[in-house]
C-alpha cells in the first residue's frame, strides 16, 4: 500500500494516540467522515504502526498506536514542534506532564497488563483471548470500561470470564477500584458470560491500600498485581 498525503496519516496516529480507538471517534476526532480513513487505517496498520484489537463483547474495532515512541512523537512533541525547533524542550516537558501520563504511559501500561493476562495461569487455564471492551449496563451511562478482559476458549457455552481487570499505572488502587471491577462482571454475566470463577485482577504501578490489601487475602478470586509480579512473570 502507498502512503500518498503524509499529513493524513500523522493526523490518524495523533487521533488515536490521543485517545481516540474507534473508527468513529478517530473520524470524528479530524473532522473527517469514517470512510475518508478507511485506506489510511489499512496502510498503518499494513506497515504495523498501529495495531487493531477487538472488543470481545462488542465485536467493535479498536486502534492502538504500536509502538509507544510513536505515541509520544504525536502527543508530545509533534504538536509543539515550532517550541522544540526553539530549543525550549524543558518548557514543553514541563507543559506535558498529565499528556505524557494519559496518552503514552497510561495506554503502554494497560498493554502490558493485558499481555501478562494472557500469558498468566488463570486457576489451570490461559485465556485464548484478552482486549479490553466494554461492560454494557442497564441503562443509560451505565457502561463500564474494562482495561483487561479474559476469555476461555469460545467452545464453552456458556464461554467463561476468566478475568476482570482494571489498570492505573500512578494511582494508589482501593477498594472502589475493586467494586467497580465487581459492577463489570455483573453486567458481563448479563450477557451470557459465566463468571462463577471469575478473578477480579487489579493491576498498579503505585501500589495498594491496607482496605484492599485486606480484601485479596480473604478472597482468592482478587488478585493485585504490582510491578514486581507483573515484569517478574506471570
Amino acid at each position: 500500500m502507498e502512503i500518498r498525503d503524509e499529513a493524513l496519516y500523522h493526523a490518524v496516529l495523533g487521533a488515536i494516540a490521543a485517545g481516540n480507538n474507534t473508527r468513529g471517534g478517530i473520524a470524528g476526532h479530524m473532522e473527517r467522515k469514517a470512510t475518508d480513513i478507511a485506506h489510511p487505517l489499512a496502510v498503518l496498520e499494513d506497515c504495523r504502526l498501529i495495531r487493531r484489537e477487538i472488543d470481545p463483547i462488542r465485536k467493535r474495532s479498536l486502534f492502538r498506536v504500536a509502538e509507544p515512541l510513536v505515541t509520544f512523537y504525536e502527543a508530545i512533541m509533534r504538536p509543539a514542534w515550532s517550541l522544540l525547533e526553539r530549543g525550549w524542550a524543558d518548557r514543553v516537558w514541563r507543559g506535558a506532564g498529565a499528556r505524557f501520563a494519559a496518552q503514552v504511559v497510561g495506554p503502554h501500561f494497560e498493554h502490558v497488563c493485558r499481555e501478562f493476562a494472557l500469558a498468566h495461569d488463570w486457576n489451570g487455564e490461559y485465556a485464548t483471548e484478552v482486549a479490553a471492551g466494554i461492560a454494557p449496563g442497564g441503562g443509560r451511562g451505565q457502561n463500564i470500561e474494562v482495561d483487561v478482559i479474559a476469555l476461555a476458549p469460545q467452545d464453552d457455552h456458556p464461554r467463561r470470564l476468566l478475568s476482570v481487570g482494571e489498570a492505573k499505572w500512578s494511582q494508589t488502587m482501593n477498594v472502589g477500584h475493586l467494586k467497580r471491577l465487581e459492577q463489570a462482571r455483573d453486567q458481563l454475566h448479563t450477557r451470557g458470560l459465566d463468571t462463577r470463577d471469575t478473578v477480579l485482577a487489579l493491576y498498579s504501578g503505585a501500589g495498594f491500600d491496607p482496605a484492599l490489601t485486606e480484601a485479596a487475602a480473604r478472597d482468592p478470586r482478587v488478585l493485585l498485581v504490582d510491578l514486581p509480579l507483573l515484569y517478574g512473570g506471570a
